[in-house]
């Protein structure tokens, strides 16, 4: 796949727990970070999103395409019908800028990532204190009726259960702690060999 090698710092965590904010921070405070833009089959949320900045929103006829030609390193039906994925190209296209890059996904995929760049990979997984925190911060995003609020609150217990098999968690109880935490997490880790 490579023309240049660069690392990967991997952020996981259940939904709610914060971890698309310290991504976000991160690559505003660090230009040497390239944030991987996840395909994906679902909707655009609202009028904010937008096809190639903060997914590549594709069909599902075009998504199994990709699959059936490996264009992913990892892929996944998060909820039924909806798959993510992370592509090849563009992993390479961020390297080629000279940049590391940074994932904001899913449990799952976090640790498929980690398992296919292993030792350049730094994986992350971020979560906050209680469930009852979750789902007062799924609640404030007034994105889920009480349906989808179930059904992620459900996922998070599931993926709860897969914190040991990341590097290091992430305690995010205080946004600002946290954030200097993970700040201080990629620092030492793009300067080791």
């Amino acid at each position: 796949m490579a023309n240049r090698k660069g690392k990967a710092v991997i952020f996981s965590a259940p939904s709610g727990s914060g971890k698309t904010t310290i991504v976000k921070h991160l690559i505003k405070t660090n230009p040497d970070l390239g944030f991987s833009i996840s395909a994906c089959t679902r909707d655009k949320r609202g009028r904010s999103e937008e096809n190639g900045k903060d997914y590549y929103f594709l069909t599902p006829e075009e998504f199994k395409k990709k699959i059936d030609t490996h264009d992913f390193i990892e892929w996944e039906e998060v909820y039924p019908g909806n798959f993510y994925g992370t592509l090849k190209e563009e992993i390479q296209r961020i390297w080629n800028e000279g940049k590391n890059v940074i994932f904001d996904v899913d449990v799952k995929g976090g640790l498929n990532l980690k398992e296919y760049f292993k030792d350049q990979a730094l994986a992350i997984f971020v979560k906050v204190p209680t469930l009852e925190d979750l789902r007062e911060r799924l609640n404030d995003r007034k994105t889920e009726n009480e349906d989808a609020l179930s059904q992620r609150l459900f996922k998070a217990k599931f993926e709860m259960s897969f914190e040991d098999k990341f590097d290091i968690t992430l305690l995010n109880e205080n946004l600002d702690d946290a954030l200097a935490k993970a700040q201080q997490l990629y620092d030492e880790f793009k300067v080791m060999p």
